[in-house]
């Protein structure tokens, strides 16, 4: 099997929502709530790889050969890329009943272990979503990155407790994740949180605690208050508020404002080994992908992760080779053309 029968694969088996395109932009999709498609126009979702796709890449190829290093180093482990599995949840009602949010897990975790990153793993109302995950994680050795939803307070520092027991990496909490309506129509309501309350939640842990879904300096600060050892600068894939900026467009500002103080993150639109490269010359420390990733498990289990893994290692070391870089530690603005700067 080789990616392109990833591609192929899926189509078959990842329903009537996804189309599978060659270009995952969001086009085809747009407004597909359920399904993977940006809410309302769904300008959420392509205005980020719209954005993406308009920073260029300055090529630099007279340079002492050197050994090419694409590991990235955080919390005291090493990773294959600069890059995490970014957490999907609802699979069944998304995509197709071939997974459910359990077999999802299991399928990422597995191939991401196989790959050499670390995945960020799902919740969902029902329980055993989030025990089975875990059962998961626990079964790899620990290898996963458990992500709880904004519930309510106790609920979160419950299950963080639970959590713990069976990672030894680091939690995180998709506050981005406030917009999704529907999960209290399902029974089990999800809301903005106050920074005394991510404070509580992120005191009551001592692994690292990620918080997923800043958008503006002002909220970035405020986890900075709130004491978190990393954000994910996201707007949740387009799905959750429409006409937001790309996260590409607000990073320089969040990376300046915090950046010494804590990781910063970033996803949104991220296709390729050369979009990672984009993405940590504008100031990221490492990267999120999710769809690509829902495509690669629908389309070939664990070998469908690992491949595309593989893949985009082989486009990330190219674009370190073709650039002039010998490391992520290099991957600085002054690659990208007009140092990434869109007119």
């Amino acid at each position: 099997m080789n990616y392109n029968d990833v591609l192929i694969n899926a189509k078959k088996n990842i329903g009537n929502h996804c189309k599978v395109c060659k270009n995952c932009n969001g086009i085809a999709c747009r407004g597909e709530i359920p399904g993977p498609g940006g809410k309302g126009t769904g300008s959420g979702f392509t205005r980020s790889f719209e954005y993406l796709s308009k920073i260029k890449v300055n090529m630099d190829t007279i340079n002492e050969k050197s050994k090419i290093d694409t590991s990235y180093e955080i919390f005291g482990h090493v990773f294959k890329l600069p890059l995490f599995a970014a957490p999907i949840g609802g699979v069944e009602l998304h995509y197709s009943n071939k997974y459910n949010d359990l077999t999802y897990s299991q399928a990422l975790i597995k191939g991401c272990k196989e790959g050499g990153i670390l995945p960020f793993t799902g919740d969902g109302v029902d329980e055993n979503v989030f025990t089975g995950t875990l059962e998961a994680i626990k079964n790899s050795g620990g290898f996963g990155v458990p992500t709880i939803k904004p519930w309510s307070v106790d609920e979160v520092i419950r299950k963080i407790k639970i959590a713990e027991k069976v990672t030894n990496f680091a939690i995180a909490m998709d506050i981005d994740a406030a917009g999704l309506f529907f999960l209290a129509e399902m029974g089990k309501p999800v809301s903005p949180m106050s920074v005394e309350d991510i404070k509580k939640i992120a005191n009551s842990t001592k692994l690292p605690f990620i918080l997923k879904g800043i958008m503006t300096v002002k909220g970035a600060l405020k986890a900075k208050e709130a004491g978190v050892d990393g954000i994910i600068v996201s707007n949740h894939g387009g799905r959750v508020l429409d006409h937001t900026p790309a996260p590409y467009e607000v990073l320089k500002d969040i990376v300046d404002a915090v950046g010494d103080d804590m990781y910063v993150f970033v996803d949104g639109a991220i296709r390729s080994g050369l979009d990672i490269f984009k993405a940590i010359a504008l100031g990221a420390d490492a990267v999120l992908i999710a769809r690509p990733f829902a495509t690669s498990v629908y389309g070939g289990d664990k070998e469908g992760v690992r491949l595309y893994i593989e893949k985009l290692e082989d486009e990330f070391k190219s674009a370190l080779v073709m650039t002039g870089t010998n490391s992520v530690k290099e991957i600085t603005k002054d690659k990208l053309f007009n140092n990434g700067e869109i007119n």
